[in-house]
């Protein structure tokens, strides 16, 4: 199967909705699954079951914990659904003017033939974001069809966003994933990518949340980490009484970075 990774048209537009609400669903299930086999979850439904047997009704015995059950799955379905709702209101009913109108920003889909026809079997996008003095970009949409996973194209389109990134010399690329999409998490470790936060906070209310016990990663890459380093070692300048600055820790640091230190204080 040959696969050509480009920027979004117009006429991708229903095919990218689709596969972008089909991608997201996909995790309800999952979702449910890790809910209903946490010790938690377990208690709870063994809890209503002792219920409705001390009660002495069978009909107890089978609505309590029945309904217990149908209330973790609402609300697991509610993240997700929820979430593909909001978004094909906003971002992605105009993917042009959201993900295209600027240089820094991009929209890729993977194009696939199919039975003799090209198919959106890919998409990611790229948002420029502002930190300080120094620009970042933050990944978003990382969708694949099932029909092309375990095929390695989910590294090639998360590579290519990362190579955009440093092209336009970000920093560092940012995005943020779920606890229950276990798959996507490992792809980005493999890229390189390390989880800096984790949070609940998300567009539902916190009881859904907190019923389906998932938890929102915060992961980023670093893409010129020699920067860093720079501005470490240049926060260890010292003024000495003649207004010339020496270096606390040495020298070879800078060299190694290929700026010789007499280009720092030659630029104070």
């Amino acid at each position: 199967m040959q696969l050509v990774i480009r920027p979004f048209r117009p006429l991708d537009k229903d095919a990218v909705r689709t596969l972008f609400s089909i991608g997201i669903k996909e995790h309800i299930s999952p979702c449910f699954h890790n809910a209903m086999t946490s010790p938690f979850h377990r208690a709870v439904t063994l809890a209503l079951f002792a219920i409705g047997y001390l009660l002495g009704s069978n009909i107890g015995v089978l609505v309590l914990p029945g309904v217990w059950v149908g209330l973790v799955y609402y609300c697991c379905h509610e993240l997700y659904a929820s979430f593909v709702k909001g978004k094909l209101r906003t971002d992605m009913q105009d993917i042009p003017g959201n993900y295209q109108s600027k240089p820094d920003d991009c929209f890729l889909v993977a194009e696939a033939e199919v039975d003799g026809r090209p198919q959106i079997v890919g998409m990611v996008a790229v948002l420029a974001k502002q930190s300080g003095n120094e620009k970042h970009g933050e990944l978003f949409r990382m969708i694949i069809s099932q029909s092309c996973r375990r095929m390695g194209l989910g590294v090639r389109m998360a590579q290519t966003v990362v190579d955009f990134c440093k092209e336009q010399g970000f920093s560092k690329v940012e995005l943020e994933t779920s606890s229950t999409q276990t798959a996507a998490i490992a792809l980005y470790k493999k890229l390189g990518f390390n989880t800096v936060l984790s949070h609940t906070e998300t567009h539902a209310p916190s009881w859904i949340v907190k019923l389906t016990m998932v938890t929102i990663l915060r992961m980023e890459k670093q893409l010129f980490w020699w920067k860093s380093l720079i501005r470490l070692f240049t926060c260890c300048l010292v003024w000495t009484r003649n207004d010339v600055m020496r270096l606390s820790c040495s020298s070879h640091v800078f060299l190694l970075c290929g700026i010789p230190p007499e280009a720092l204080c030659a630029s104070s």
